[in-house]
């Protein structure tokens, strides 16, 4: 993501200037669109008024997160990934930087397995990632289960990032993430208006570090950045 970027990104191009990606990430996010834009007449994976502002609205709020994501992170877990925002798209824009840094990592990082696992319970919404993810050329693995399974947390055990956006409150989000923190793990959570008042509520249950974020597509939008996570 540029530092000095302003302004709504209404299409390929726009996106290309606000992220700087390149031609290859550009034309499997093309396909993406297309292949949303066709589903969304079965299924419904995003709200309708959101189509016109698919770069805005789902490609650029998800590749916001990765200016947060740390160097040494290889595994990461999105939950209730829906129609992939913001888990694909990052695992599409991080296919792309793992591509570009292969090789120049001194501390091992780079021997260590990158996996992408989109959690989410709907099978037509997964059927969609599987698909999306295919003709895309991008490597994740689809879980179509519950978070709150315990096979499905023992499964995903400890990640170095969880991401979600939109799939519940704070306090409640930290339950359904907390199995899969480790002493080093960072949560990205997309958040509105009300990020500061979440925060505080789920401090009642859960001590952790939290810093907002403000988003680069909507002024009263927030990332949460969680670390150090623990149940009081």
């Amino acid at each position: 993501m540029k530092a000095d970027f302003q302004g709504l990104v209404m299409d390929a191009a726009g996106f290309v200037a606000a992220t700087d990606v390149s031609r290859e990430t550009v034309e499997r996010l093309n396909l993406y669109e297309s292949q949303l834009k066709l589903w969304q007449r079965h299924i419904n994976l995003v709200a309708n008024a959101t189509l016109p502002n698919v770069w805005h609205r789902h490609f650029l709020d998800s590749a916001q997160l990765l200016p947060l994501i740390p160097d040494e992170a290889r595994v990461f877990a999105d939950l209730g990934s829906g129609a992939g925002f913001p888990g694909l798209v990052l695992a599409i824009l991080l296919q792309e930087q793992r591509k570009s840094a292969a090789g120049v990592a001194s501390d091992g990082a780079e021997d260590r397995p990158w996996r992408f696992l989109l959690v989410e319970s709907d099978v037509r919404k997964c059927a969609f990632l599987r698909e999306v993810a295919r003709q895309a050329g991008v490597a994740v693995e689809i879980l179509s289960t519950r978070i709150e399974n315990p096979e499905t947390q023992y499964k995903l055990g400890a990640v170095d990032v969880v991401t979600a956006r939109a799939l519940a409150p704070l306090d409640r989000l930290l339950g359904l993430a907390a199995p899969l923190f480790g002493e080093r793990t960072v949560g990205l959570f997309l958040k509105g208006q009300g990020a500061q008042a979440e925060i505080e509520a789920a401090r009642l249950q859960w001590a952790f570090d939290a810093s907002c974020v403000p988003s680069v597509t909507a002024a009263d939008a927030r990332i949460v950045v969680v670390r150090s996570l623990l149940r009081r």
